[in-house]
């Protein structure tokens, strides 16, 4: 198979112009579409849909694109394996993570990775609902949690500590828990999926932080939303350092029975699919984020 053909096809993909594709390569429009052409007839399939007004992706050319990136990075791989110049960054990187995380750590990094790596462009996938990270055809994801899926390869960014805390006027008005099993009686705010956390405190003492045993009245599925509740007053959160940090400094969060710990394997990872070859921009971006992040986070 041309790999020439399967370059122009990903970035005809990608920016639905076949002749925006052809010009990124080199190619006069009439040739970008012979040259796609010869690639679909052997595989018996339009890959694109072509019109006098757009380009779309066909169903058979969604299915083939995970395939053709793959090829791509395997030539890229192969390549640097025997010596043939040195792995060149380019094209795009598909990276998904938290919404929140993205937000306050990473997406004030852009503009300085962009600089340094002219020829990646970064399609950000952000959000704190699951995702499938294979069937999302992402080449990396930060996830943090426990890993526990054995089809991934990961790298330890950084440690994420979880605390307890509440808002000076919420514990002015509800007081102050001393004892874990205080916790049911106020309002827990719960994110949506998320598990009982176990409490452990420095004399042994165990306990759980769950909203909906405690009768939370209060659910969401994204971090910064659960922590503008809790800086309202809503009731007491269970929140990552690197997302308070600053205002458990500032005093707008207090910490909540800070003599316990909670018993929780998370940790901020980069993964990706142990089938993905650790292209050029892939090994880039993750020794970026690891200077940026991982040699001295804010939080720590």
């Amino acid at each position: 198979m041309d790999t020439e053909s399967v370059r122009l096809f990903v970035l005809a993909a990608e920016r639905l112009n076949i002749s925006a594709a052809g010009r990124e390569m080199g190619m006069a429009p009439a040739v970008a579409s012979v040259k796609l052409a010869k690639l679909e007839k052997p595989l018996g399939a339009d890959l694109l849909r072509r019109s006098t007004r757009k380009v779309a992706l066909s169903l058979e050319g969604a299915e083939f694109l995970p395939y053709a990136r793959e090829i791509l990075a395997q030539e890229s791989a192969a390549r640097a394996a025997l010596g043939l110049g040195r792995p060149i960054a380019v094209g795009t990187l598909r990276f998904a993570a938290s919404s929140t995380f993205a937000q306050l750590h990473i997406a004030p990094l852009v503009p300085e990775f962009l600089r340094r790596n002219p020829g990646i462009k970064l399609d950000l996938r952000l959000s704190d609902t699951p995702f499938d990270l294979i069937e999302g055809s992402f080449d990396l994801a930060l996830r943090s949690a426990a890993l526990d899926n054995s089809s991934l390869k990961c790298r330890k960014l950084a440690d994420d500590r979880r605390v307890l805390c509440a808002s000076p006027s919420y514990l002015e008005e509800h007081g102050m828990p001393r004892h874990v099993e205080e916790l049911a009686g106020h309002q827990l705010i719960g994110f949506r999926d998320s598990s009982p956390k176990e409490l452990t405190g420095r004399d042994g003492q165990r306990g759980l932080f769950d909203p909906r045993q405690a009768g939370g009245r209060l659910v969401l599925d994204d971090g910064l939303s659960q922590k503008v509740a809790t800086l309202a007053g809503a009731g007491i959160s269970m929140n990552s350092l690197w997302s308070i940090h600053r205002e458990l400094a500032d005093g707008t969060l207090l910490r909540v029975l800070p003599e316990y710990e909670i018993k929780d394997q998370s940790a901020l990872w980069l993964v990706y699919p142990k089938s993905k070859l650790l292209t050029a921009k892939v090994r880039i971006f993750i020794d970026f984020l690891s200077e940026k992040i991982a040699a001295s986070p804010a939080w720590a």
